[in-house]
């Protein structure tokens, strides 16, 4: 299933790319995202070895181009690939002196008056901060309120307009380099950082759903097919999957004694024993 799947979506992201500037989502094209996504959620008692990539893809490609009915086939490819090296700590949280740091717009201001640091390039620099920024709005929008340190003003709030203002900024200013022309890169950073309040909800659903969080609709449908199966079948297997579908739901159990319930235990007696 894993090749299945990684191929699948190679297939849907070449479809994307020939259409680019149009959405071509058809009811074929949904159905097959839909299948893959479905058939992810599969065999809940297995561990499955899907490329996080191609995962991250397909998720990209439901939620924003499915959805939303984006027309952008580099946006899409953008997205997909921040996810997936999002996946490392150190992408996220560079290291300073050893330890994690975490990155803030100060510490742009800091590389366009010193020079790059941290960096190869101003260009990498904000197109960086503005990754930051539309994960970590996106992904963790839950962040919302806390408390965040910096060095500019001392500890303040992080609400969702310091990641949209640090995000359109950077990703204008990334837009806006020579570096950003030469790696073909400009229309990318430019639409990211117009449309970027768009991509950041985009990626919040993306984390609700399949990072942080389950389609609990797809879930709620898996339980009740694994347990239909089992009613016609009484194979423990759909049993078993049925229970750890419902898990995730967190329904309780009293509520569905046809579901948790456990056989009765019967006792054999020998003939004549009471």
């Amino acid at each position: 299933m894993a090749g299945v799947i990684e191929s699948s979506v190679r297939d849907l992201k070449k479809t994307i790319f020939a259409n680019d500037g149009a959405n071509v989502a058809t009811p074929a094209f949904r159905s097959t995202v839909d299948d893959l996504i479905s058939a992810f959620y599969d065999d809940i008692g297995t561990i499955s070895a899907v490329p996080i990539q191609s995962l991250f893809d397909l998720f990209t490609i439901k939620v924003l181009y499915v959805e939303r009915a984006s027309r952008d086939a580099s946006v899409i490819d953008y997205l997909g690939g921040m996810l997936g090296r999002y996946l490392y700590t150190r992408e996220l949280f560079p290291l300073r002196e050893g330890r994690p740091h975490a990155l803030y717009f100060s510490d742009v201001l800091d590389e366009m008056q010193q020079g790059p640091r941290r960096f190869q390039n101003l260009f990498e620099a904000y197109r960086r901060y503005a990754d930051n920024s539309l994960f970590l709005g996106g992904v963790f929008s839950r962040s919302f309120g806390r408390r965040r340190r910096g060095r500019m003003g001392g500890s303040r709030f992080v609400d969702r307009s310091y990641y949209v203002s640090t995000g359109k900024t950077c990703y204008r200013m990334a837009a806006e380099h020579d570096l950003a022309a030469l790696t073909q890169q400009r229309p990318t950073l430019l639409k990211l950082s117009q449309y970027f309040e768009l991509y950041m909800d985009a990626l919040n659903e993306v984390s609700e759903r399949y990072i942080l969080g389950f389609d609990l609709n797809l879930i709620a449908d898996k339980m009740l097919d694994n347990f239909n199966l089992y009613r016609r079948t009484r194979e423990e297997k759909y049993l078993e999957n049925a229970r750890r579908y419902a898990a995730i739901l967190r329904l309780d159990e009293t509520r569905f004694p046809s579901l948790f319930s456990r056989r009765r235990a019967y006792v054999i007696r020998r003939p004549g024993e009471g």
